[in-house]
């Protein structure tokens, strides 16, 4: 199992591009599935998470075409499953959005309850939900849903609570279900406008995007279509955090800081200088700055995606700062190992209290998810010497070369396999 082993005191400085955002890739490639013309995808990233992906879409009966990490085309003219196996699916969550589409242009799927990431419960109940509000059958078999409907009809559709996931596997449900759909909590994510635009391409006609109630009017079928997917906003954060956390000076570019202002906003607080352009994002870490609060929302609130990386920051920053998790209850697992490299961390119920300006020093580390294998990264790149990060292989699924970029920057970080 590869780790990173890194050493640290080297500010991060340079340029770096921000790849194509993995949450916004994902619901994209399961929408080929609404169609039998191809889809392109003028570009990718080469991500664990999307090879899960299009081997799950493989599996299926949808043909690729292309190479992932630069531009593909799928084209599900043929599909020959509607199961989505446990094999495939456990390994990424995400892999539950194909239930939506499958069940709206074939009318039943059969999907297994997803896995991916260790950091609290998240039910698929506001997806069976709104199906079910759409017309759909829904039972449980031997860890698997499994969804039929003679007809998918048009109706009004409530969240209980902000639902990502839920919002696109509903969206792309809707556009082929017959009459107008209403979607209200819906989430505001870029990720979510995003895949509502694709699918406006391809002939859906969509309301609302952006907004908590997005309106469908559902079609009789969709056509091709070509997408260059957003800029990931939380790759673009982690490196921003890290620039800032070691005392550097980068400038990130293909970004969309629009898509980080709760973010960007948080760092300007703090003291550091921070210019914002079109398409790019330039941060000066090198003077003192003071801790700020942050609680985590649904967009455009501050990311939960983001939490990890800030609380790595924090541990540089003046002062004591409170950090609470309203998203996932349990998304607190790199707290003990920041406590490793000597961060002086308080675990509070769903709040963490950080105090700052404390010297972090090198020692092995495990990462229990994505996000905070990356907040374990920009730890070891502010602690003094040797810091071992294993099971990294959780970073893989979100981050492209991440080790190679970073020495871009020149950080001193090397993947030991």
């Amino acid at each position: 199992m590869d780790k990173f082993i890194v050493i640290g005191g080297i500010p991060l400085k340079g340029e770096i591009s921000v790849r194509a955002a993995k949450n916004a890739l994902l619901p994209c490639l399961a929408a080929s599935l609404l169609t039998s013309e191809k889809i392109i995808f003028e570009r990718t990233s080469l991500l664990v998470d999307i090879f899960s992906m299009i081997s799950l879409l493989e599996h299926l009966g949808v043909k690729i075409e292309g190479k992932v990490g630069e531009s593909i085309t799928l084209k599900a003219d043929e599909v020959s499953s509607l199961v989505a196996p446990y094999d495939l699916v456990r390994k990424m969550r995400a892999s539950v959005l194909v239930l939506g589409p499958l069940l709206a242009r074939f009318k039943k799927a059969k999907v297994s309850l997803p896995g991916g990431c260790a950091i609290g419960a998240r039910p698929v109940d506001q997806h069976i939900k709104g199906l079910k509000a759409l017309g759909a059958e829904i039972d449980y078999e031997e860890g698997y849903i499994v969804a039929k409907c003679d007809e998918l009809k048009g109706g009004d559709i409530f969240f209980d609570k902000v639902t990502v996931g839920g919002t696109q596997n509903i969206l792309m449900a809707s556009v082929l279900a017959k009459g107008r759909t209403t979607i209200a909590n819906a989430a505001r994510e870029p990720e979510v406008v995003d895949l509502g635009n694709l699918l406006k391409k391809m002939g859906a006609k969509i309301e609302g995007l952006g907004t908590d109630r997005i309106v469908v009017e559902g079609v009789d079928e969709l056509k091709g279509g070509v997408h260059n997917p957003i800029p990931d906003r939380i790759e673009c954060g982690t490196f921003l955090a890290a620039a800032a956390a070691t005392k550097g000076k980068i400038k990130v570019k293909d970004c969309n800081p629009i898509h980080l202002e709760a973010f960007l906003m948080k760092l300007e607080e703090m003291g550091y200088e921070v210019v914002s352009n079109e398409n790019s994002i330039f941060l000066n870490g090198e003077k003192e700055v003071n801790s700020v609060d942050i609680t985590t929302s649904p967009y455009p609130g501050f990311p939960t995606d983001l939490q990890a990386q800030f609380v790595a920051l924090l541990t540089q920053a003046v002062g004591t700062a409170t950090v609470r998790e309203e998203i996932f209850e349990t998304r607190f697992m790199h707290i003990p190992e920041l406590q490793r490299l000597g961060a002086d961390i308080k675990l509070e119920g769903n709040a963490a209290v950080v105090k700052g300006k404390t010297s972090l020093k090198g020692a092995p580390v495990m990462a229990s998810d994505l996000r905070a294998s990356a907040s374990l990264v920009i730890a070891g790149l502010v602690a003094k010497g040797k810091t071992i990060i294993n099971r990294i292989y959780h970073l893989d699924r979100g981050y492209e070369k991440f080790e190679e970029r970073l020495q871009s920057l020149g950080a001193r970080i090397e993947r030991i396999k």
